[in-house]
């Protein structure tokens, strides 16, 4: 099973994930370091950096991985470490719950001094529960979705750059036109603002 958590302290209010280690898709991942505990998984908004992430809100994520761990729990002053979930490391060597870093420089921490009863009372009135498949289904809906966003993303980006191009094209067609029929109108006033003896002069023309 997987636990849905909604931490209310940023705008939109942002999606938690408690579970085993087994559902490391979902982005971003916080563990007690050094015990035992489940592993909580926050989903990224789009645009946001993982280690930017607000204060707040990583509280509320370092709180529920204290409250999950069964050692964790009963202690003061835990560490909670997180990272993207593309720098956990996993292999068949390790034993059920246990990861590992590709880049310990990829990790933060956050130190839990006690346990908030009334955060960890105001996530537990969120929480819902999914049978694993709802979550693997939850999250192609989301990869889906940024999809089609990206799709659409490019999409407006080529029309941008058409329309930048078009302009470009019909700015250089003015300018070489404007050019030559500057060139033109030279021309004809040189050839029209003279005349010959051909045309009908008269040496009287001169008194």
């Amino acid at each position: 099973m997987v636990y849905y958590f909604t931490s209310a302290v940023v705008d939109p209010p942002a999606v938690i994930y408690v579970g085993k280690d087994r559902f490391e898709s979902i982005r971003r991942q916080f563990h007690a370091d050094n015990l035992s505990s489940a592993h909580v998984y926050l989903r990224l908004k789009p645009g946001q950096e993982w280690d930017e992430l607000p204060t707040a809100l990583i509280e509320d994520c370092a709180q529920l991985t204290k409250a999950n761990s069964i050692e964790g729990n009963k202690k003061d002053n835990v560490t909670v470490i997180y990272t993207p979930w593309s720098n956990l490391l996993k292999n068949a060597s390790m034993a059920t719950g246990q990861v590992s870093f590709k880049d310990h420089k990829k990790t933060r921490t956050i130190p839990v001094p006690t346990r908030l009863n009334p955060t960890i009372n105001r996530l537990m009135k969120t929480r819902t529960v999914s049978p694993v498949d709802g979550l693997f289904a939850d999250k192609e809906k989301h990869l889906s979705e940024l999809r089609a966003k990206a799709r659409e993303k490019a999409k407006e980006a080529r029309k941008e750059e058409e329309r930048v191009t078009k302009e470009r094209r019909e700015e250089k067609y003015k300018r070489k036109h404007a050019y030559e029929d500057l060139m033109k109108g030279d021309a004809e006033e040189d050839g029209g603002g003279k005349r010959s003896n051909q045309d009908g002069w008269d040496d009287d023309d001169f008194m």
